[in-house]
C-alpha cells in the first residue's frame, strides 16, 4: 500500500510503499476513504507521544470501507462504510465494562499505538466494540472529521461540560476542535464567545454561531474581556488549542462554580501549565479533561447531524492528496489553515 512514513521524529516523512495490513482476529482492515490532518498527528511526529514506535505511519481521524474482517468479528462485513473513535477500547477492562472506552486501560489509537490512516489501508482492533456505521448520506471527508475533533468536542460540551441552553461558553482556539465546539454549543442553545488570534478564524466562528469574539493578539487581558462580555464569566470554558496561555485564560474567565474542559493536548514543554488554583478553590471551579468519545455515544451526535442541527461538513477547510499531507502535517504548528484539512485522494 501507499503510505506516509517517518523513521525519525521531527524529520520530514516520506511517501512509501508498505505491506498491506492483515486483520487481527477481533479486527478489520479498512480501505481509507478520507483521513484528517490533526494537531495530535503533529505532536506524534514531533515525538511527544511515548506510545509511538519508529518507523511509523500517522493518522487517526478516518473513515472508510471494510475490506477484510478477522475470524472473531460478527457485526461487520466487507463493504460496510464506517468510522472509528480515535481512542478504541479493549472491551475487557473495568472502564470498558462501565462504558468508558475513551479511557480504556488497554486502549488502542490508530496513528499512535499502531500504524494509522495516512495510508491506503489501516487495521482497526476490537471492531465489534469500536466501529461506527456511517449514514449513507455522509461522505467520507465529513465522517473523517468526526473521530477526533468533532466527537471530542461533542463529549466536551455535552457530556463533560454539561452545557445547557442559555449558559455562556468560552472557546479558546478556533481550529478544527474549537470550531466544532462552537457549533455544538450553539446547537444546544448556549451563548458562545470565541477567542483566537486570527480575524479570519473568528469570522468563521461567528458564522458557526459565536455571538461574541475576542482577538487575543489585540487584547491585553483575554479573561477580563470574556468576563465583561458574559456579565460575570463563562459557565463552561474550553481550551481547544492546548497551550499554557489558553489553558490559563480558560480557567481564569470562569464565573463562580464554572467548568473548564481541557481538549487541546498539553505535551512536552506545555505539560505543566500555570493554574490559578486560588480561584479554583475559592470559586469552586471544576477542571475536566475530554479524551475522545465512545463509539456507543456516536448515535446522539449523528442524529443531530441527520436532523440538521449539526453540520460538520461546514468545518472542512481544504481537501488534499496523501502526498500533500506531508507538508500539511509538518507545518501544523503555524496554525495557518482555516477549518479541517482532510486527505481524500490516495
Amino acid at each position: 500500500m501507499k503510505a506516509v512514513l517517518f523513521e525519525c521524529f521531527a524529520e520530514t516523512p516520506k511517501l512509501a510503499t508498505l505491506p498491506d495490513p492483515e486483520p487481527a482476529p477481533h479486527g478489520v482492515v479498512l480501505k481509507v476513504g478520507a483521513t484528517g490532518v490533526c494537531r495530535s498527528d503533529w505532536h506524534g511526529w514531533m515525538g511527544h507521544d511515548p506510545d509511538i514506535v519508529l518507523p511509523h505511519v500517522p493518522g487517526h481521524e478516518l473513515a472508510g470501507t471494510v475490506v477484510t474482517t478477522g475470524k472473531d468479528v460478527t457485526r461487520w462485513k466487507a463493504g460496510d462504510r464506517v468510522t472509528v473513535p480515535f481512542v478504541g477500547g479493549c472491551g475487557a477492562c473495568p472502564e470498558c465494562h462501565a462504558g468508558h472506552q475513551q479511557v480504556c486501560h488497554n486502549q488502542f489509537q490508530p496513528g499512535f499505538t499502531h500504524w494509522g490512516s495516512f495510508a491506503e489501508f489501516v487495521g482497526i482492533h476490537q471492531a465489534d466494540l469500536n466501529l461506527v456505521a456511517l449514514p449513507e448520506t455522509m461522505d467520507f471527508a465529513t465522517a473523517a472529521s468526526l473521530g477526533c475533533r468533532f466527537a471530542t468536542s461533542f463529549r466536551a460540551i455535552v457530556d463533560q461540560g454539561r452545557t445547557s441552553a442559555g449558559e455562556w461558553v468560552a472557546v479558546h482556539g478556533c481550529g478544527g476542535v474549537g470550531l466544532s465546539a462552537i457549533m455544538i454549543a450553539n446547537a444546544i442553545g448556549a451563548n458562545v464567545v470565541a477567542v483566537d488570534i486570527s480575524d479570519e478564524k473568528l469570522e468563521l466562528a461567528r458564522g458557526l454561531g459565536a455571538v461574541a469574539t475576542v482577538n487575543a493578539s489585540e487584547t491585553s487581558d483575554v479573561a477580563a474581556a470574556v468576563i465583561e462580555m458574559t456579565k460575570g464569566g463563562a459557565h463552561v470554558s474550553v481550551d481547544a488549542l492546548g497551550h499554557p496561555a489558553t489553558c490559563f485564560n480558560s480557567i481564569q474567565n470562569l464565573r463562580r462554580r464554572g467548568r473548564h474542559v481541557q481538549i487541546g493536548l498539553m505535551l512536552a514543554d506545555h505539560a505543566t501549565p500555570q493554574v490559578p488554583m486560588a480561584k479554583v478553590i475559592a470559586h469552586e471551579l471544576e477542571i475536566l479533561g475530554s479524551h475522545g468519545m465512545q463509539a456507543h455515544r456516536y448515535g446522539a451526535m449523528l442524529d443531530m447531524v441527520a436532523t440538521g442541527k449539526l453540520s460538520p461538513d461546514r468545518l472542512i477547510g481544504e481537501t488534499i492528496s496523501l502526498e500533500q499531507s506531508i507538508a500539511a502535517l509538518t507545518s501544523m504548528d503555524t496554525f495557518s489553515s482555516v477549518g479541517a484539512t482532510v486527505v481524500t485522494s490516495f
